[in-house]
């Protein structure tokens, strides 16, 4: 397991502290889940534009049309 140090103000400090204390997570724990919540947050923004920017004038359909479709 490896240790990370980051620097950070007065402000900072209590802020993420006390948020986390609210939450009853350690400290350590909080920063992980909050980094690694960024980290996948990004990578389903990239993803999702990816696939908008491929499909995007593709043709659709409502989903009242293909139920009208399926006969439903």
């Amino acid at each position: 397991m490896s240790t990370i140090s980051i620097r950070l103000n007065d402000k900072d400090d209590t802020l993420i502290r006390k948020y986390a204390q609210l939450h009853q997570m350690d400290l350590s724990s909080f920063i992980r889940q909050a980094v690694i919540e960024k980290i996948e947050d990004e990578y389903d923004l990239t993803l999702f534009n990816k696939v908008w920017e491929e499909e995007r004038y593709q043709d659709r359909i409502s989903h009242d049309d293909l139920k009208k479709a399926l006969g439903l």
